[in-house]
Parts: structure tokens; sequence; C-alpha cells
């Protein structure tokens, strides 16, 4: 679930430390959502999720019922370790020679004792890796401010963090998802393909978060590159997972409403629904997509699709040590396709703002 951020979050820029060109690299840190993995876990880890957040305690335990589904186990903390372990080997094999840390926003193992842990083994500098492919403030700037707490939070001798740049436009994220894509393809009868719609799906966000983010943008032009480069011209973003109170306005179409329409306006026969916002196959997949929306395909008689998420596909592995590299090395060939241009690595003070969270910034030391 994407829940509202707290309206009283002070917003965090990063401004780079006039020190950190002088520490050096000692470390790669993944930042990301966490998950419980037991009944037990599920609601602590949800009370986690929406503490100081305007969503109400029905949908909170509605989304419990989902994790229950699945024995209170959420796949996404599996799912990192088995990409940092991909990342690692594809580390070692290019001879850099950084440990990885791993830390979470909502479940262990918690950021705060990452850094702990950082702390005691003494490192000084790491480049952060967000499991999150597109900007928004929930995607971006919230894991910045995250960030900038456990710094604050461990005091003196916590290590200075820099994120890589978002990929969305990478040639090798477009390389893995459009393989994805081609497996999915593959599945529906060769005379159909051309003709078969592909729903990329991605977290539904709240308007007024997605207004003063690139989000929407990203995703269209990752889903245009993916598409292009197998020439299928037939495809259209969806969301899914919207979490917040009805009255105020989220991204739409909603996927199962979207699958509804198109059978209604077009008879479609074949669908594919690829989960381009997420990078794994965590619980908004399992549950969103693959329980409800193939679902309401199956109640329609509609032959769906399902693709693969990105997981550890060998060339989304690579481009996170790419982005990693590009860090470590000034000058270092910056690739994308499409109009945009590479991402930015130093977020501007006003990046990712969500308008709910607007007070005065306090300085944050990452980067």
């Amino acid at each position: 679930m994407q829940p509202q951020p707290s309206p009283t979050k002070p917003a965090a820029p990063l401004a780079p430390l006039p020190s950190l060109a002088d520490v050096p690299v000692d470390a790669i840190l993944f930042v990301s959502f966490g998950g419980p993995e037991g009944p037990d876990d599920v609601i602590p880890f949800l009370e986690n999720v929406l503490r100081g957040k305007n969503v109400p305690r029905e949908r909170m335990l509605e989304v419990a019922e989902h994790y229950q589904h699945f024995g209170g186990i959420s796949p996404i903390n599996q799912q990192c370790r088995e990409l940092i372990g991909a990342v690692q080997a594809e580390c070692d094999r290019r001879d850099l020679k950084l440990p990885i840390y791993w830390g979470n926003r909502n479940w262990h193992p918690m950021l705060q004792d990452t850094f702990d842990e950082m702390k005691k083994d003494g490192r000084k500098r790491a480049i952060a890796f967000f499991t999150s492919m597109f900007s928004c403030y929930s995607g971006c700037r919230q894991y910045r401010e995250n960030l900038a707490d456990a710094i604050l939070a461990t005091g003196e001798g916590a290590p200075l963090i820099e994120k890589v740049r978002k990929g969305f436009n990478h040639p090798k994220f477009i390389e893995a998802q459009a393989a994805c894509l081609r497996d999915a393809l593959e599945q529906i009868p060769t005379e159909d393909r051309s003709q078969t719609p592909v729903l990329f799906c991605a977290h539904s966000i709240p308007m007024s978060m997605a207004e003063n983010s690139k989000y929407v943008t990203q995703l269209n032009e990752s889903a245009k590159l993916i598409c292009n480069s197998l020439g299928h011209d037939r495809y259209e973003l969806v969301f899914q997972s919207r979490s917040g109170p009805p009255q105020q306005p989220w991204l739409e179409p909603d996927v199962c409403d979207r699958i509804e329409q198109l059978h209604q306006e077009q008879q479609i026969k074949h669908l594919i629904l690829q989960p381009l916002g997420f990078i794994s196959d965590h619980m908004e997949v399992l549950y969103d997509l693959d329980e409800e929306a193939l679902g309401v395909c199956k109640e329609l008689s509609i032959h769906a699709v399902r693709a693969k998420s990105v997981g550890v596909h060998p060339a989304f592995v690579s481009m996170i040590v790419d982005l990693i590299q590009e860090r470590l090395s000034e000058g270092t060939e910056r690739p994308c396709l499409g109009e945009y241009g590479p991402s930015h690595d130093l977020c501007p003070a006003n990046c990712c703002l969500y308008p709910q969270t607007a007070r005065p910034a306090r300085p944050a030391p990452t980067a």
C-alpha cells in the first residue's frame, strides 16, 4: 500500500556537505520499504507504515488480510536479499570491493539499526540504491528524509550518504523490462499478439503528489521505450493499490476498471499486465494483480498474462552496479534512452515535494 505521508513531516532537501568529496566511499546501502515475514508481523508492520497518516483503520485491516492470505509473509524482504546477492556477485565480478548494507523504512532490518551497524563497522560514506525506479515523494524524497533522520539519530560517526540516479530510462532497465514483456507476448497466440493490449501497472499515488514529481512522465517514457524496443504499439499506463480516502483524487485509471472498460468497448480476447512500477513481485503484485486483476480477467473470459517483474534479471543487476560506478568515478558515461536525458544524482531542494509535507526545510547530510 502507498499511504499518504504525514502532514507534519518537514521537507528534507539534499545539499552536499563541504567535506563529502574528502571522504572515500566505503559501502553500498540498499534502502527499501520492508515487509512482514510472519503472521505476527503484519499489524505492527502496517502500523509502522501508517503511523501519523490519514488512512482509516478499516483500510489497514483490509490490507492486513491481503498479507494473511499469503501466510503473513511479504516476499519483498527475500527479494531484497536475492537482489543484494546478485549485485554483490556483479560487484565481485568487476572487482568492486564494497560491502553492501540494507535498511528498510518500515520493517526489519530497520534503517536506523543498519546505520548503527555501519557506524560500528566504521563506515564513513555510502552510495545508496533505492528499490524504487521512479521519482515521487514516497519513492524518493521520503527515503531521503528517512536517511536524514537516521543520520541525525545516529549522531557523530554516522556515515554520509549519496544516492544513485533513477534508472527509468537506462538502456539496461529497458532491456530487462523488454525481456519480461517479450516472454509474456510469447504466451499469446501469434496471430493475436500485435492487437493484444499491454497494461503497464504502477502504484497509484495522490494527484497532489504526482503533480509535484516526474512520476507519470517517467512511467510513460519507460513504457514507450519498452514497447518501441519490441515494435509493439498497443500499450497504456494504469494504476493500482490505491489506499487514500475516497474524497482525495489519486492517479487513474485503476487497472481493474480499465480491464472492464476494454472488455465492454473492444471485446478484447487477450491482455498482458506488466508491473512496471515494481522491481519485484511483492504484495501489491501478488495480490492486486495476480489475485484481483487476473480474477477480473477470468470472470470476463479474457486470456491474461502477468509479465514478470525485473527481479534479478542480469541486465537490471548490471544497471544497478553501473549506477554505483557512475558515482564513484567522475566523468563516467551516463547512458539513457529517449528524450529526457539521464536523471539527476543530486536532488534539488524542491524535488518531489508533497504539499501536505511542506514546512521550512532542514539541512540533510545526504546527496
